[in-house]
């Protein structure tokens, strides 16, 4: 699933409803989380992370534009981080437009500087019994796309 294919130009399938539901959730969780402080941006950010702390990863969204596929080292990262939220049942969505989600997240709160948007974590919030609806309704979309 693409963030194209969400929110593309091109005629939709049948289920064009239930993926703009999903790009909508998408955006909703991104905005979330940053204001909560529950987002990772960044390939080696991001693999620090599962490492240290596995069970606290919620989400994880891979982004790459068309000229990204070409980068061979960005496509073992993606292999690898795909292999490990698969072998700890972490949800993962691909987007193709760096761009979309940089205009959701925008830059680094601390230097202003333009992040590294091809990975994204989502972090479960310290607080006990945080639902984010958004999140709810990916995972559900992750289940129903397998």
């Amino acid at each position: 699933m693409t963030l194209e294919e969400i929110h593309g130009q091109q005629p939709m399938p049948a289920g064009h409803d239930w993926m703009q539901g999903a790009g909508t959730a998408l955006h909703e969780l991104l905005v979330s989380a940053q204001r909560r402080g529950c987002l990772t941006a960044g390939v080696y950010e991001s693999a620090k992370l599962m490492n240290v702390d596995p069970d606290n990863v919620a989400f994880c969204v891979l982004a790459a534009d068309q000229e990204d596929e070409g980068d061979i080292a960005l496509q073992i990262h993606f292999t690898l981080i795909q292999a490990f939220c698969c072998e700890n049942d972490i949800d993962i969505v691909r987007v193709n437009d760096v761009a979309k989600l940089a205009a959701i997240v925008g830059p680094s709160e601390d230097s202003g500087e333009p992040r590294d948007l091809h990975c994204i974590l989502i972090t479960n919030p310290n607080e006990e019994g945080w639902k984010d609806p958004a999140l709810e309704k990916l995972n559900l979309f992750c289940e129903e796309s397998r």
